[in-house]
Parts: C-alpha cells; structure tokens; sequence
C-alpha cells in the first residue's frame, strides 16, 4: 500500500543526487508505524537506491535535560537495531541540525532527503536552514498526526469544537492500517561506521541534576507493551482517569511524545480491543482530537508558550485583573522547590520532579496555581513552560504547550464568571478537587521535594 501523498509536502524542490535516499528522523523515533519512514524507502525503491536514516543529536537542545536525553537515546539505539534488520542502517551525526544534515546529504550525494513534521519553532528553523544548504530535493511527511496538520485545517482553530468535525470527516480516509516495512534490497556501499553512542551521551551539554527516570522504560517496544497493557487492565476504567489514584491513564505520553508509538497505532488498537463504546470514545477524542488541536495550535500561532497565544477576551481580562491583590506570590524557586501553602500543589510538583510524569487532571490545577500565584502573568506563563520542559518526559511538546495555554491563557477555551486575578479565564479549586478524589492520600503517596 503506498503512503497516501496527502502526507507529504514539498519543502523544496532539486535536481535529485546520485546516491542514496535519507531519513531525516526527527520527532517519529520508531522503526514500525512510521509513514515517513515507509514514504522514504517507497522513494528510494522506485529510484533503485539504498535508503538510510540520519538523527542529529543537538547536544544541548534548548533546556533539555539528560532525563528527556536518556529517555531518547535509549530509544534510538532500539531503532538501529531495528532497522538493521532491515537493511537500512541509521547514523547518528551530533551538532547543529540545520548544518549538519545536509553536509552529511551533499557527502553521500543524497538522491532526497525526507523528514518528519514538528509544529515548533527550533524545528521549523532547523529545516529552513537545511533547506537553504541543500540542492537535492526535499520532502516533508506527516507521520505524527493521524490527519496530517496541513490537510486537517489551514488555520488556527478555536477550539476541539471547531477542528473536530473536520477531522471526523477526514479520518475514514486517514485511519488505515499501515504496511510492513520489509527488508531493503538495495545496499549502502563501503564500510559503515559504527555509531558512537557512549560518546554522544557524553557530549551532551545538558542539566545532569534532573535524572533518568527508572520506573518506565524507553523504547518501541516498551510502547507496545505499555499499550497492551493499557488496553487490558486500564481502557475500561478510563472514565476514572481524572482521579489520580485510579491508575487508569494510559501513561502513554512520553512514547507518543518521542514518536515512539504511533497514535494512529494506538487509536487502531484500541477500536480493534472490543472495550465498551465510552471509554474508547472518549479516549480518542483525547488522542486524536485534543493532540491534533494541540500541532495544530504550535503550527498556526508563533507566540505558543508565551501570554501573546492567549485570544483576546482572555488577554483583556487578564489585563484588567493584572493589579488585584494577589494573596500568595512565589518566585520560580519557590514553585520549583514546592515550597507553597497548598500540600496539594507541591505533591504534584513532587509527582513532576520525581518522576517525570505528573497526572494530566493535576497538570491544569498545577498550571492555574501558578497564576493565581504569580506576581504577571507574564511571569506565570514563564514558570510553568519552564518546570514543564525541564522536569516532564514529554516537555517540549504541543500538548503541554497547548496545556499551559488553556489553563492559564483561555486557549481553546470560552470565558468564565469573573473573579479575582483570573478575570474570566476558568478557574479551579483545592476544595473541587477535593471532590472529585482523595487528595491526603494523594499527598500522602507522593513523598515530599
């Protein structure tokens, strides 16, 4: 089954090389379920050429820290296995991206060069600049999305209500099942030099406090067997899933986010997994609608993990209410530390650090507090981008930017009754959460920063 051409955009034209056709992989970290990948090697056996994939370790990626790094590498390194396998070897090259990966294309006389797609702005440049280094043509793939973000809408949607129906009419073309990827026939030529994966970790120039964590691990197949798992023991309690002692999340997040799962993999097993209609509806719309909203805001609004993304209603009232009194203030240190009042906010603060994960249900009151608490809001949305990228294994992602967005800036959101400091962006509380699940046994689980 060939790659629907509905994936692919054209970043820039070119006079094809004489040598093999490359994958540059960059969010979609996996061997199986990866249109790019399959998209590349369908270009390279029409063209008779070996086909290879590149990875370029920036070494200090923004505030990436050597969990996320681990994490990845960990990753990557199943990848080579993989796709040896296969006949496609995979070089990992170190530095600057932009420069980097088209000087390793003009070396091997690249026929073509194919990435993946990223909404952010780093990636956006990162391609720009190779595009304007290369010659040979080059080809981008929406391999994250089930929709691909050009084809779901060409403009900032307001809300899931808006992109939904879209995507509703889009899917039954979208959501198929995806071909094997078989061996390649065609072999690269000379000796292959073996990746040096010891010395690339060393290299990193990264936060080394923030450890590795080692309660889940890394890796395709790790994905599949989280997946499984979910659909067995978790996707028919998923209605419990706001309540963070249920264990009923998928815990899903950091594979998706490293592309080592595919969502569409996921949304194909869990509609095949004959749990009852709920749950999986409403997992989907998670899955599908909300992380699809989410590249779908980073794509179409530049400013996203800044006040500039919030819409107008909401960056009017948080204007008016910039100078209420405000009853608790903290500093990024305090917040860090999880030296606030609220035993709850510094739990989830904790569960974040720690382990690398905070509960999605926690994550909005995590983020809302921090405006309440903050001295701007300005200050708040720098706060909380900057200990969500830091601590979270899935940080530097549309859905945590969108995340921080919605709960402190109204994104994809409506207006609220008005009160105090939140103007009429929607409001959440100790005691409503107190509601909804056992908080003390909650603060009790997490030990303390």
């Amino acid at each position: 089954m060939a790659v629907d051409r509905r994936r692919v955009r054209i970043l820039k034209e070119g006079s094809p090389g004489g040598g093999p056709v490359l994958l540059w992989m960059q969010r979609d970290q996996r061997a199986s379920d990866n249109w790019a990948l399959l998209y590349a090697r369908e270009i390279a056996l029409e063209l008779g050429r070996p086909l290879g994939v590149v990875f370029c370790l920036a070494p200090g990626f923004l505030g990436a820290t050597l969990r996320q790094y681990d994490f990845m590498l960990r990753g990557l390194r199943e990848v080579e296995e993989v796709l040896a396998k296969k006949g496609i070897p995979f070089f990992l090259l170190a530095g600057s991206p932009g420069r980097e990966v088209p000087r390793f294309a003009r070396k091997q006389d690249a026929a073509l060069l194919v990435t993946d797609f990223n909404p952010l702005r780093i990636k956006l440049r990162w391609e720009a600049e190779a595009a304007g280094r290369l010659g040979v043509p080059f080809h981008q793939v929406d391999a994250h999305n089930i929709v691909p973000a050009w084809a779901a809408s060409q403009r900032r949607e307001y809300a899931a209500y808006t992109l939904r129906p879209k995507l509703r009419r889009l899917l039954p073309e979208f959501l198929v099942s995806f071909p094997p990827l078989r061996r390649h026939p065609h072999r690269f030529g000379g000796k292959l030099k073996a990746n040096d994966w010891e010395g690339a970790a060393a290299s990193l120039k990264v936060d080394s406090s923030v450890k590795p964590v080692t309660w889940l691990r890394p890796g395709e197949r790790a994905a599949r067997m989280t997946l499984r798992k979910f659909i067995k023991k978790r996707l028919p309690r998923y209605a419990e899933r706001n309540d963070p002692l249920s264990g009923a999340q998928s815990d899903l997040s950091p594979y998706l986010h490293f592309g080592q799962v595919s969502a569409q993999r996921c949304a194909l097993e869990v509609m095949d997994s004959g749990a009852a209609k709920e749950p999986v509806e409403e997992f989907l719309e998670e899955l599908i609608v909300r992380r699809e909203l989410s590249d779908n805001f980073c794509l179409h609004c530049e400013g996203y993990d800044s006040i500039e993304a919030a819409p107008d209603w909401a960056r009017k009232t948080l204007e008016k209410h910039r100078g209420d009194r405000r009853r608790y203030v903290y500093g990024r240190g305090e917040f860090e530390r999880g030296e606030t009042h609220d035993p709850l906010w510094n739990a989830s603060q904790g569960e974040m650090v720690k382990r690398g994960k905070m509960h999605g249900y926690l994550r909005m009151y995590w983020a809302k507090k921090i405006l309440e608490w903050s001295a701007t809001p300005e200050e708040a949305f720098g706060t909380a981008v900057y200990l969500n990228d830091k601590y979270q294994l899935d940080g530097w992602d549309p859905n945590g930017y969108a995340g921080i967005a919605w709960s402190l800036g109204g994104v994809h959101d409506r207006a609220w009754n008005e009160r105090p400091v939140f103007g009429k962006i929607r409001y959440m509380s100790y005691e409503g959460l107190r509601r909804k699940f056992d908080v003390q046994k909650y603060i009790d689980w997490v030990d303390p920063l």
